[in-house]
């Protein structure tokens, strides 16, 4: 006697019951930025050249353009993301623990949004002391 055998699919975020949901590589980017910007010791993100050329756009009124994603990219695939950041520490804090720090806190800011995390790679461009590195 012949019995049809069913098979269980398992859900995936392409197959969820009433349409699929994408989180832009650009929304996780401002999420990370600004997780990694509440941490102490980061002064703020962008190299040397992003952080020159910001620095005159904001002496010419200009400061919002890319600012929410200055010195992050991240790119989302199958619902994890992978997040590079370049940010300035403060002299007075060690390496390890800001970068720590980081990525505990951008992790649980994307995991926030429902979101996973598979990496979350970490320059660190320059220090800055007495104040902000431009």
């Amino acid at each position: 006697m012949d019995h049809e055998m069913t098979q269980e699919l398992p859900m995936t975020p392409d197959a969820v019951p009433g349409g699929r949901t994408d989180i832009s590589d650009e929304v996780v980017e401002k999420i990370a930025v600004a997780a990694a910007k509440a941490v102490p010791g980061v002064v703020e993100l962008g190299g040397d050249m992003a952080r020159f050329f910001n620095a005159v756009l904001d002496r010419v009124g200009l400061d919002q353009v890319g600012d929410a994603r200055r010195g992050c990219s991240a790119h989302v695939t199958n619902g994890a993301a992978v997040v590079n950041l370049v940010i300035v520490i403060d002299a007075g804090h060690a390496v390890p623990e800001v970068t720590s720090a980081v990525r505990v806190g951008v992790t649980q800011a994307i995991e926030a949004y429902g979101l996973g995390v598979d990496e979350i790679n970490i320059r660190v461009d320059d220090v800055a002391i007495g104040g902000p590195a431009v």
